[in-house]
């Protein structure tokens, strides 16, 4: 079918070949030949008047015409998907379904792992591929590349929706023997301390703590720069260092390492993990689907009551269990 001179089954060749980056690839996912596939670039070339594509070994390169095409051929493919094609009625237990989700390790622990369960039950079939965050999201979100993100809502974009998780703050771990942690921390001590800093992709190291530390003064000493949360905590074990991470993973973590949890020098405020996802998949009923999960099961885990973390110095005089280290130590 033609419309003002574009057969548009191109598009759906076009889709493809920006999505996988390779001639062979995108032709094995449409069922076609590559001399078919071949045929179609060129008649691609042909109608926008651009290469559209370069070769860098077997991979693809996109023109900048490609680049500004990518992102309009996948929403109005996607369009057609959810508002025209006449679809059955949906059932979870029939969905074969892959989604991408960019979350950090701190997610994939304390949350994402009682959504796979729960999706596990209820649809077999349907399968995760999770990254790691970047600061690209919004084009990946833009482009299709990425059915959600999940990330502290202060760092995700405006141009798509979202809904908020659930709320975690961050506090200041160390190793069960650290006897610097014995006293209340002061901004000068916290600051003095070598830290084991985490940094996510392109994100600055120490950039997701900074917002939540009211006056942090000068640099500080970061010994140990690793590229997740759980890299931290061994690092920790039977040093002086300290880490500054989200308050459910280092009760996490807790539970099977001699680790201690005192209040940053300064009371971190509450910020709020959340997830968003493309605007044109709002109608969308298998995203639907697995947005009410994420719904539910963040509330399932904010109904879950943990006891409050006050400061070492009051756990010390009072000889409760507030500067806690993990019964297995």
């Amino acid at each position: 079918m033609r419309f003002k001179g574009l057969d548009l089954n191109l598009l759906v060749a076009l889709d493809a070949l920006i999505a996988e980056r390779n001639l062979s690839s995108a032709a094995r996912k449409l069922h076609l030949s590559q001399p078919a596939m071949s045929a179609a670039v060129a008649r691609l070339r042909s109608y926008f008047g651009d290469d559209l594509f370069g070769m860098r070994g077997r991979e693809l390169v996109l023109t900048s015409r490609a680049e500004g095409l990518a992102a309009p051929v996948r929403e109005a493919l996607r369009h057609i998907e959810l508002s025209i094609i006449a679809r059955d009625a949906f059932d979870p237990a029939r969905l074969s379904r892959r989604f991408r989700i960019a979350l950090s390790d701190f997610i994939t622990i304390v949350f994402f792992r009682n959504v796979v369960e729960r999706v596990t039950r209820e649809a077999p079939t349907v399968s995760f591929a999770l990254v790691a965050p970047t600061d690209q999201h919004e084009q990946l979100l833009r482009r299709g590349e990425l059915d959600f993100v999940i990330l502290p809502d202060f760092l995700l974009s405006s141009a798509h929706p979202r809904a908020a998780l659930f709320d975690e703050r961050l506090v200041c771990v160390g190793c069960g023997t650290n006897k610097e942690l014995q006293n209340r921390l002061t901004s000068d001590r916290y600051m003095s301390m070598g830290h084991v800093a985490v940094k996510h992709g392109a994100v600055p190291p120490g950039s997701f703590e900074h917002p939540f530390l009211i006056d942090p003064g000068p640099s500080r000493r970061i010994d140990i720069l690793v590229q997740s949360f759980s890299m931290v905590p061994p690092l920790l074990l039977g040093t002086n260092r300290i880490s500054t991470m989200p308050l459910g993973l280092a009760k996490h973590f807790q539970r099977t390492m001699p680790l201690q949890i005192v209040e940053l020098p300064h009371q971190s405020p509450a910020f709020t993990e959340a997830v968003q996802w493309p605007a044109l998949h709002n109608s969308d009923p298998e995203s639907l689907w697995l947005r009410e999960i994420f719904l539910q099961e963040a509330t399932r885990m904010a109904t879950v009551q943990e006891p409050p973390i006050s400061t070492s110095q009051e756990s010390h005089a009072a000889g409760d269990s507030v500067r806690s280290v993990s019964s297995s130590s």
